[in-house]
């Protein structure tokens, strides 16, 4: 059973890596890369919020996004706004906006693309399965 999981775990993290490879790729024809449009995707689902938090939603350190969060900033895609006390506050500006909805089309074909081996009611099971897994069932 021990070489079961350990397949299993290569097969999820094998899975990940070639979608976001393909990611990554498309995402350059909307001028963007995928660690970029993912902060944009995270600042837009929660407008004002920390770098903290949103460091912790794109699965990165506090230093990496704000590393990345800087070239957003220069690129005019987000914006920071004084919080309370010494709290940033990150938004999208329009342009910010316009590259998000040009990443939302980029990622439906590439993820289209990623899934069709699978039918309707299999992507129903598997997201089910990792939502289950990742303790976010019934989550959007």
């Amino acid at each position: 059973m021990h070489a079961d999981l350990q397949l299993l775990g290569r097969a999820v993290k094998q899975a990940q890596y070639r979608q976001h490879r393909a990611l990554d790729s498309a995402l350059t024809t909307v001028g963007t890369t995928l660690a970029q449009w993912d902060a944009l995707r995270a600042i837009s689902r929660t407008p004002g919020s920390s770098a903290r938090e949103l460091a912790a939603a794109t699965f990165q350190t506090e230093q990496a996004f704000g590393t990345l969060v800087g070239r957003l900033t220069a690129q005019d895609l987000v914006e920071r706004r004084p919080g309370r006390g010494r709290r940033m506050e990150h938004h999208l500006t329009a342009a910010g906006e316009r590259v998000l909805r040009a990443g939302h089309k980029v990622a439906d074909e590439v993820l289209a693309e990623c899934f069709a081996p699978l039918p309707e009611r299999d992507r129903a099971t598997l997201l089910e399965l990792l939502q289950r897994l990742n303790g976010t069932a019934g989550s959007p």
